[in-house]
């Protein structure tokens, strides 16, 4: 009740006080994720609001393009010089400076053509090529398929602005292209117009993949010399002009909220986009629509397999060419060939249904996945009696005995004793799924005596392990030594292991999928596709006639997928969406509509409804101040927002440790034998 003292028009005026007071306390409840009084949330409403003006400003300077977002590419503007064709870099003030905007800055800064310049280059060349150093490896070079074609390859870069390359692995394409086209520059004397960034999908593939081009041209990487790589936190830069540069793909998407041009860049190699992973996707559709301003930019796309045809099309079909890899021949063995061999009788089998081990393990049902089961559920009996009388009963019997779902480390440990003591030498190479699976098979080999000795180096491939730990993967093993590399797929294309001879594919890769109609994501362990058994064959066969284990039988190989599902159509896209706004390439669903493998329309306003939940968005899906920032933090955004609330509430210590615990999978990073 009103206080006691207060009469007529007095009592009016508070109770209209008092529910006013109260509009705004259920209004102030119904918005804020945090309860806070009126004074506080209207400071930060202004903070947010002043970010928003300084940010407005730097966007339009930012604007993909000028005109309507939500049509169509613009005409082909009149062609300019190239110095009035280049966009100016956006500055930012110092104080804003991080060690990546510093790079940024120094790869977009605008170069020139300089006569002097392109005579030194020249000269430098030349001089060179009397370089033992220089001499020895050139010997190794010509050895390549890809050097055979030289010539025909750079014609065909220098008469199209788009080029497919397909290559198998081992074939130097991801070396030598780049080089053929740098020195091709050089020696017409046009060096230092020529600045080719070559995109990777792993970090370890952009570092090994440039030291390695670095020593092909007798040079240290990096230091301002002709070769050098970026990757996040890390890098060792090449020189301005005249230079090749190897980076991750998410690198030079982050150029483009700087230079929406790349302007400085004569020539963009997209490399492994046979992987389809989500930012290789995202950048081809957005090198597609800058062909259109960027008339003098050369685009170079690099596939490992023979799937060349879709990306061409994609290219409005573009001219391709393939390069033929020289492999020894490889020898294939299934599942049961491997039992036959070994006499291997699994144990702890798990014989209960699998509609039941599904429920019971959690995982998400996908209806393509479960069709595929029923087949090799109805087919299985009738191919056990197929291998009868072409293997042992013992065999027939242990296949039914195994568990479908599960990679058998205790039968990968036996078959890598087996190679050791009855096959000749050469490194052993295993693909494994995960981590855990990768740590379970090295204690395995460690608990056995053979396997502690000085013949064995054992090296895990995994994103865990330090960048310097994985560089040892390289190294050529002392005489009598046998290197044995537990990997995931990043040794499938990204890196090349010159001295394998024996690979064991166990069959499994991890997969992240997303469940729509029910908001989960989830990571599993899938089959492998059949271009991924491709890959991984061909990593056996590089120095002489090698043996490959597929650890699956003849009817789930049969069963297998041509290629794996696209990143894409199996990720959130929140992130993405951000990125699309950020970037100014117009409206979401018109720019998804665009890629190569468009994402459903489900997944797409799942995403902007949970923006708009989030305040990213607003309702005419325009980023908001919050929007910006989550924009440009490299976290999911429901982790972004949780950041910058601990800032604005002084707790941002204890909340940037539970977004690292949430954002990554695991935050030790030990080597294996600790």
């Amino acid at each position: 009740r009103h206080p006691g003292h207060l009469k007529g028009r007095e009592i009016g005026l508070w109770y209209a006080r008092r529910q006013g007071q109260k509009s705004r306390d259920a209004d102030r409840q119904q918005r804020a994720v945090v309860r806070m009084d009126e004074r506080r949330e209207e400071q930060i409403v202004q903070l947010l609001n002043s970010v928003q003006t300084k940010n407005d400003k730097e966007q339009e300077a930012m604007s993909w393009w000028s005109g309507d977002e939500e049509g169509p590419a613009p005409e082909q503007p009149a062609k300019v010089k190239p110095d009035a064709e280049k966009a100016p870099v956006r500055q930012t003030p110092t104080w804003e400076k991080t060690s990546l905007d510093l790079d940024v800055e120094f790869l977009c800064e605008k170069t020139e053509q300089d006569a002097d310049l392109d005579e030194q280059l020249k000269e430098d060349l030349m001089k060179k090529r009397s370089d033992p150093r220089y001499i020895e490896m050139q010997r190794f070079r010509e050895k390549l398929p890809s050097y055979g074609m030289r010539e025909e390859l750079v014609r065909l870069i220098n008469s199209s602005r788009v080029a497919v390359i397909s290559g198998e692995t081992g074939c130097g394409k991801t070396t030598q292209v780049p080089q053929f086209i740098l020195d091709d520059h050089i020696e017409r004397g046009l060096g230092s117009a020529c600045r080719v960034v070559c995109t990777q999908p792993r970090r370890i593939s952009a570092i090994s993949v440039a030291e390695r081009v670095a020593a092909e041209r007798a040079e240290s990487c990096g230091n301002g010399r002709s070769t050098g790589y970026q990757i996040r936190l890390q890098s060792r830069l090449p020189r301005k002009q005249g230079s090749i540069l190897y980076c991750t793909t998410g690198i030079v998407l982050q150029w483009l909220q700087s230079d929406k041009h790349l302007s400085s860049i004569s020539h963009i190699v997209l490399d492994e986009i046979h992987e389809r992973n989500l930012q290789s996707d995202v950048l081809m559709s957005i090198i597609k629509d800058l062909l259109n301003v960027r008339l003098d930019l050369k685009v170079i796309l690099m596939s490992a397999t023979l799937n060349a045809e879709k990306f061409s099309e994609y290219f409005d079909h573009c001219p391709m060419i393939h390069i033929p890899g020289f492999t020894y021949p490889v020898v294939e063995y299934l599942l049961e060939d491997v039992i036959e061999k070994l006499r291997q009788v699994p144990e702890n089998t798990d014989r209960r249904q699998h509609w039941r081990k599904g429920f019971m393990q959690g995982h998400v049902s996908r209806p393509e996945k479960e069709e595929k089961e029923e087949i090799y559920r109805q087919q299985w009996p009738s191919y056990l009696r197929q291998l009868q009388g072409r293997y042992s009963a013992s065999t027939i019997n242990a296949l039914e005995m195994m568990d479908d779902d599960k990679v058998d480390l205790d039968l990968i440990a036996a078959l890598i004793r087996h190679i050791v003591l009855e096959e000749e030498d050469g490194a052993i190479l295993v693909f494994l799924p995960g981590w855990d699976n990768i740590s379970t098979l090295h204690e395995l080999l460690m608990s056995q005596v053979m396997f502690k000795s000085d013949r064995f180096i054992i090296i895990p491939l995994h994103s865990l392990m330090p960048t310097v730990n994985q560089t040892q993967v390289f190294k050529k093993t002392p005489p009598g030594v046998r290197k044995i590399v537990i990997a995931t797929n990043i040794a499938e294309t990204s890196i090349t292991i010159d001295d394998v001879v024996f690979v064991i594919d166990g069959g499994k890769i991890k997969e992240t999928h997303f469940d729509t109609q029910n908001n989960i994501s989830t990571m599993a362990a899938e089959w492998v596709s059949k271009a991924n058994a491709k890959q991984r064959k061909g990593r056996a066969g590089r120095v002489q006639p090698g043996h490959c284990y597929h650890l699956y039988n003849g009817l789930r190989a049969s069963l297998l997928d041509d290629y794996q599902l696209p990143e894409i159509l199996r990720t959130p896209l929140e992130e993405l969406c951000l990125q699309i706004k950020i970037l100014r390439l117009g409206g979401i669903a018109y720019f998804l509509s665009k890629l190569m493998d468009p994402p459903s329309r489900d997944a797409v306003m799942l995403a902007i409804n949970h923006l708009m939940e989030l305040n990213a968005l607003d309702r005419q899906e325009e980023l908001t101040p919050l929007g910006v920032h989550l924009a440009r933090l490299p976290v999911e955004p429901h982790i972004g927002k949780m950041i910058l609330f601990g800032a604005l509430f002084c707790c941002l210590e204890p909340v940037l440790t539970i977004a690292a615990s949430l954002s990554f999978k695991d935050p030790f990073v030990i080597p294996l034998v600790k």
